[in-house]
């Protein structure tokens, strides 16, 4: 294994994990942990084959073609369209998710030293000692990241090691012939692909490599997933998950939760150095992504002043959303699962259908599966935002 290949494994890795993951336990708790290891799996190898499928479309053109020109080429102008819409909305729903998170986070913190802030501020807060590195650009952002995903890894491993000798493993055997309560939420947890024409430009349209590095990537954070849930569901009862998860403030709740039950001071610490890298690690990633799409999208140079109007425009909108409803980590992360799994895995079926077999392109790599594949990508995608529209809008 190379080192550019673990760069490029560790960019997927980097792009999946995020604030997400602290909701997983969450919204799968009243299946089980069995049942929800299955969901895990089955979302991963949703996603798996809808990034795959993004590295076949985007070998069909030319290097540093994207998500919207794919489109455009093998849909038409609806196709980007739909695209550019989702795109947007999945950026301003996660945004949203981690500041909502993040203002939480911060008044959890300040609580315990007797300080009560309200949403309004402790949210600006939040936006105002992360906002700047945004604003700064992609290399600042990128030089935090290398360090805060460093202790991420980190953290999460010394979190593991000291949270498993208390699990209870007949906690770990409950489970129940339940849905997740968002399969969403799981989708988005795996929402790497978008980086995909990224690393094809990375390693030289190289496709052996690029599938390596694609599925090795998507692999850690599924195993990740997978320990976490076993660690929150093997201490916390599934009752007191299900509750967490109907909180306005889960977030805090959970860290809460884990440093109440276990009693420790290094874990307790542990656990809001992970929750706040998690949140900062997945604001920056969608911040940076937001800011760079609307000043391409808006046709701007990076002067100044349209760097100003570009920051407004990035987080004023999730802003207002949180400060009109506080509560809203959990539902913004479900609306964007949605976005997610239309941009991510349905609209990526579609290209390759269309591409294929009306458009007959040939390229120098096919995704295994044929048609059934496909269809089976496009049936579980609609699946998935059907029920997120019963659970959530019916």
């Amino acid at each position: 294994m190379t080192r550019k290949q673990w760069g490029g494994i560790l960019l997927i890795t980097g792009n999946a994990i995020g604030g997400g993951m602290l909701a997983l336990p969450l919204v799968t708790a009243q299946t089980g942990f069995l049942n929800a290891s299955f969901f895990l799996i089955a979302c991963w190898g949703i996603m798996l084959a809808g990034g795959l499928l993004v590295l076949e479309v985007n070998l069909w053109f030319p290097p540093n073609s994207h998500l919207l020109s794919m489109a455009r080429a093998t849909l038409g102008v609806f196709g980007e369209v739909i695209a550019w819409f989702c795109y947007l909305l999945l950026l301003y729903a996660l945004l949203a998710a981690y500041i909502s998170g993040g203002s939480d986070f911060l008044q959890g913190i300040l609580q315990k030293i007797n300080i009560q802030l309200s949403v309004m501020v402790t949210t600006g807060l939040f936006i105002l000692i992360l906002g700047p590195i945004v604003y700064k650009g992609i290399h600042s952002v990128d030089l935090m990241n290398q360090i805060l995903m460093g202790g991420k890894l980190f953290i999460f491993f010394l979190l593991i090691v000291f949270i498993f000798p208390s699990i209870s493993i007949k906690q770990l055997g409950i489970s129940h012939h339940y849905l997740p309560r968002s399969l969403p939420i799981i989708i988005t947890s795996f929402g790497f692909a978008a980086i995909i024409p990224s690393l094809r430009s990375y390693f030289h349209s190289d496709v052996k490599q690029l599938r390596l590095v694609i599925i090795l990537g998507s692999l850690i954070p599924l195993i990740c997933y997978i320990f976490w849930n076993a660690a929150i569901m093997g201490i916390i009862p599934i009752s007191k998950l299900f509750t967490l998860a109907q909180s306005s403030q889960s977030t805090s709740h959970l860290a809460n939760t884990i440093s109440y039950l276990l009693n420790k001071k290094n874990i307790t610490l542990l656990v809001w150095l992970f929750t706040s890298i998690c949140l900062a690690t997945s604001f920056l990633g969608v911040g940076i992504s937001l800011s760079d799409f609307l000043m391409d999208g808006l046709n701007l140079n990076p002067t100044e002043k349209n760097k100003c109007i570009v920051s407004l425009l990035t987080f004023l909108p999730p802003f207002m959303i949180v400060l009109f409803y506080p509560a809203s980590f959990m539902l913004a992360l479900n609306y964007a699962g949605i976005w997610c799994v239309i941009l991510l895995a349905l609209l990526p079926a579609l290209m390759a259908w269309f591409g294929r077999y009306r458009q007959f392109i040939k390229g120098n790599y096919q995704v295994m599966g044929g048609k059934l594949l496909l269809s089976m990508v496009i049936a579980c995608a609609f699946i998935i935002i059907l029920q997120a529209i019963l659970v959530n809008i019916i």
